[in-house]
């Protein structure tokens, strides 16, 4: 819970200093600290995925759980859910109310970097994720409180509530997923992270939630493949 408490400050922070200056802060500045959280979401991709023992089964994981996705067009069902809930919120009340909420809330708590930390402080304590995808909040949470204002920062609430409960239950896993599957687990979801990098830097807007099935693909692969050792030995 560490990490989802670093995460709900950051964005209290954030948007409260976003909120106070407004859009003084200069679109190059903002532009280059982007592009360093892509290349660190890109070094922690690389570490992660550097711990395979199974390049193939990595592979496989990401190709059938990427067409998995794909086929259910997991990217496209989110932002349309996005659109959805953010225009009924607006119905009631004030329109930039719900906005100002709904919108960050959805930014902050939908993603692969989201999942993947949170399993990850879960299974392990390690909140290193949590903590790469905090800064990159803080920046969000920053713009949308110069464009919205104060009102931003309720938002944080659903941080904790969400990333909270995300956390606690991939504690769960632990009784579940062996080492090994946790090790091919996080070594598919550091190729994941290096799409989300790339498209952090703008190079290529890879689809990483549609590639989100693959983290469960993973672990179920590598349970089929200790199956089959143990059946022909």
């Amino acid at each position: 819970m560490v990490g989802t408490l670093v995460n709900t400050g950051t964005v209290l922070v954030g948007s409260a200093t976003g909120a106070a200056i407004g859009a003084r802060l200069p679109k190059r500045v903002h532009d280059i600290l982007m592009d360093g959280i892509g290349l660190v979401t890109i070094l922690i991709g690389m570490k992660l995925a550097w711990r395979t023992n199974n390049e193939a089964l990595v592979l496989v994981s990401l190709l059938l759980g990427s067409a998995i996705g794909e086929l259910v067009n997991i990217e496209g069902l989110l932002e349309a859910l996005g659109r959805r809930v953010e225009e009924r919120v607006s119905a009631f009340g004030e329109g930039d109310f719900g906005r100002a909420v709904v919108g960050p809330t959805l930014l902050f708590c939908v993603g692969p970097l989201t999942l993947m930390g949170c399993i990850q402080e879960g299974l392990t304590g390690d909140y290193s994720l949590i903590a790469t995808k905090s800064t990159l909040d803080a920046f969000s949470s920053m713009a949308f409180g110069a464009a919205m204002g104060w009102k931003v920062m309720l938002s944080a609430l659903a941080v904790f509530a969400i990333q909270g409960s995300l956390t606690a239950g991939s504690g769960v896993l632990q009784a579940v997923l062996t080492r090994p599957m946790q090790v091919e687990l996080f070594a598919t979801g550091g190729v994941i992270l290096l799409g989300l990098g790339l498209r952090l830097l703008n190079l290529r807007q890879v689809r990483v939630a549609n590639m989100l099935p693959a983290l469960v693909v993973a672990p179920v692969a590598v349970w089929l493949v200790d199956a089959a050792h143990h059946v022909i030995h």
